[in-house]
């Protein structure tokens, strides 16, 4: 179990948040302007447990780098742009309401960084949302080799089981929940001292949530889940992100038994499970054949085997972007959609079965 030690009481939820100005992103914060910044309830030295490792910090980090969208649009909503000096490995454009904050910071590189671009931003704190990139092999760097050159790091709960990265090579055994991205948010407001706004976030995203369920209920419906790739489509898992928003919404994963997060499998095996609801992924960026929606559409309606399936024929698609797939604040504006879908007259007519 995660735990955070060191938080002496959330500040009053009236609190007035005076943002930081004239400070630009690679500039370095005194630490009097760093103590302003925060609400002042996080007592330092502060230890968070994560992912089987214990990290202290004696003050809020200054120049953090996270390593994917997910923690990088976390951090812009906690308000913390101005103690941010890169971002990496982008699947979508940034939301709306965190676009003039995300323009203050140095965008790294739009897929993963190298170990030498990571170093160039100085940083003091490096956070991802997925362990492949902690990895000395096919990632940027390992924990342990940032911890000798004295930069703290922090992975995802929502990435992490019995103190191991699914992502970075470890298996999930037990289904995902919200409750791991909750700890995520609390972790990071405890860090860089706004536990206030981290609550503030919780308590919207489960607004949003219950708003969001609100008349959703699919009945069992069977669902695939698409991220990428033609050639060999990476599907959704049953434990994993999008699974969740299957469960949280009535739908049944047809490889709910797979414990893979995004497993790559064969198109014959999609027919063979024959899902009667589609979701694709609409991702803004060309890594693979087919992350676009319309690459993908193109895609099942012309290939002789894909076009023989019901939900094909039907056009039974709910589309989302990638980050809503993902673990990460978005998965609400996936409920969102997926809800609007239920709710529009022309959604396609899903048949019992």
């Amino acid at each position: 179990m995660k735990s955070v030690k060191g938080i002496s009481g959330l500040a009053a939820a009236s609190l007035v948040v005076t943002l930081l100005t004239g400070c630009g992103a690679s500039e370095v914060v005194e630490q009097d302007e760093a103590v302003a910044q925060g609400e002042g309830a996080t007592e330092y030295p502060l230890t968070i447990e994560n992912c089987g490792r214990e990290i202290t910090f004696d003050s809020a980090p200054r120049r953090a780098v996270s390593l994917d969208q997910n923690s990088t649009e976390l951090l812009l909503s906690l308000g913390l742009e101005e103690y941010m000096v890169g971002t990496a490995s982008w699947t979508d454009p940034v939301l709306d309401s965190l676009a003039d904050a995300n323009a203050h910071v140095p965008r790294l590189a739009d897929d993963a960084p190298t170990y030498e671009v990571l170093l160039g931003a100085d940083p003091d704190f490096v956070t991802a949302s997925f362990g492949r990139h902690f990895r000395e092999e096919g990632g940027v760097v390992s924990r342990d080799r940032l911890n000798e050159t004295d930069i703290a790091s922090y992975l995802s709960p929502t990435d992490c089981e019995g103190g191991t990265s699914i992502n970075g090579g470890g298996t999930r055994t037990q289904p995902l929940t919200l409750e791991s991205l909750y700890q995520e948010i609390r972790d990071l407001a405890a860090i860089f001292d706004v536990p206030a706004r981290g609550e503030e976030l919780v308590s919207e995203l489960e607004t949003r949530t219950d708003a969001a369920l609100e008349g959703v209920d699919l009945d069992g419906k069977s669902v695939l889940f698409w991220f990428a790739d033609t050639r060999t489509p990476y599907v959704a898992g049953g434990l994993g992100s999008a699974s969740l928003l299957a469960t949280l919404t009535g739908m049944e994963n047809v490889l709910a038994d797979t414990r893979d997060d995004w497993p790559a499998i064969g198109w014959e095996s999609v027919v063979d499970a024959d899902p009667q609801i589609l979701v694709l992924g609409d991702l803004q960026r060309d890594r693979f054949p087919g992350d676009r929606l319309d690459d993908k559409i193109d895609f099942l309606t012309t290939d002789p085997l894909t076009r023989t399936l019901e939900a094909v024929q039907n056009e039974c698609f709910i589309s989302l972007h990638g980050a809503e797939m993902n673990p990460s604040i978005r998965y609400v504006d996936g409920l969102e959609k997926i809800q609007d879908w239920v709710r529009d007259a022309d959604a396609c007519a899903v048949s019992d079965r």
